[in-house]
């Protein structure tokens, strides 16, 4: 059955999108319980996060190559079933090496609840619509990683942390049964294209490579600054119990806004400029996150986000704009670099944090801004 509505083919997109983003960042806020409960430092409770990151980055490039070539109703489904099972087995293990291990092999599938739904958007609208629905499929990733933080965060206590695991997998089984039910069929490749070009090519690309180092830089630095919030806001400054610190996510509630409204000021003023300005919020609210109060540290959370999301929406519509074919596999390579750039991120901030602190993690993302900032004046009179 084909959906005649593109609102209905959105929702559907924005309802598996999302129950596949809440799995990602379900640890995230717990950080330091898992350290105390597992007994073990930093860095290892971080890998809970950065090994889904990791999977995701890795299994990108394949699932890309399979969203050009085959229906995405299969791949739906097996991803589907992966992601959720894994989260079952989250909410039974009793050993944190175990837990990490599980969540890599859920990164390993979520592309092809997301990769394959983008490909399937670059290649089923029309280019004047694509900046803003789009903007919409940004949101819907924001709406799933804010449930993810919250379901991690608000369960623990009264509830234990595993429960939260048993809620997402529930949610992904029913939006993988609806996506199965209800997306139209796909016909492999396109008319036009007998060969999808190689990811070498697509990568090789001036104007597509900068887009992708943005989609690395922005999410290296957003990454960081989220994953190690925990325990800055837990540490000797603030001493804030898990619910406070979850609280602080609610900022995140902005990009819901911020993907849409990015892609409607990027058709008024171009993807580059919007880029350029995202980049200034971004900074200038880093800069307030070493103002040592929780209302501040709020609001410069909520400004962090409107200028993450402001650049990573101004982005994928730069990129699949500029494409006529191989959208799965310029889309894998985007988001081949994006978690990537979150993965090293989390990686590298956890051996600064330990070092340098907040401060350092801070100032390191800062600089990773110069990247965005440049590509927005590149991209400046560009579609």
């Amino acid at each position: 059955m084909k959906i005649g509505a593109n609102l209905s083919l959105q929702l559907l997109v924005f309802f598996l999108t999302m129950a596949a983003f809440t799995n990602i960042y379900i640890t995230q806020p717990i950080l330091p319980v898992l350290q105390k409960e597992f007994s073990a430092n930093e860095v290892t409770t971080s890998f809970t996060v950065s090994a889904v990151i990791l999977g995701i980055a890795l299994a990108n490039l394949p699932f890309g190559a399979l969203a050009d070539r085959f229906s995405i109703k299969p791949i739906i489904l097996i991803g589907g079933i992966v992601v959720s099972f894994c989260s079952l087995a989250c909410a039974m293990t009793t050993r944190l090496w175990f837990l990490i291990i599980i969540r890599f092999i859920q990164g390993l599938f979520i592309p092809a609840l997301t990769t394959c739904l983008a490909a399937h958007l670059a290649r089923s609208l029309p280019t004047e619509r694509l900046n803003v629905i789009l903007g919409s499929y940004v949101s819907a990733t924001v709406t799933g990683g804010l449930g993810g933080r919250l379901l991690g965060g608000w369960l623990h206590p009264p509830l234990h942390w595993q429960f939260a695991f048993l809620i997402t997998a529930l949610l992904l089984l029913i939006a993988t049964a609806t996506a199965i039910h209800w997306l139209p069929d796909e016909r492999t490749g396109t008319a036009t294209e007998v060969r999808p070009a190689r990811f070498f090519d697509l990568a090789m690309r001036s104007d597509l490579g900068r887009i992708y180092l943005v989609a690395f830089a922005v999410f290296f630095a957003f990454s960081s600054l989220f994953n190690y919030l925990p325990f800055y806001l837990s540490g000797p400054a603030f001493h804030s119990r898990t619910e406070v610190i979850t609280f602080m996510y609610l900022a995140y509630l902005i990009g819901i806004a911020a993907g849409p409204l990015s892609g409607h000021l990027s058709n008024r003023i171009g993807n580059g400029t919007t880029m350029i300005l995202g980049s200034v919020v971004f900074g200038i609210f880093i800069g307030l996150t070493f103002v040592q109060s929780l209302i501040i540290i709020a609001t410069s959370l909520a400004g962090i986000c409107a200028g993450f999301f402001a650049i990573h929406a101004a982005a994928v519509g730069s990129l699949n704009r500029r494409l006529t074919s191989s959208q799965g596999r310029a889309n894998s390579l985007y988001v081949l670099f994006y978690y990537l750039g979150g993965a090293i991120g989390i990686t590298l901030s956890g051996s600064v944090y330990l070092v340098a602190g907040w401060t350092g993690v801070a100032l390191m993302s800062a600089c990773m801004l110069l990247i965005p900032l440049s590509a927005g004046i590149a991209e400046i009179g560009k579609p």
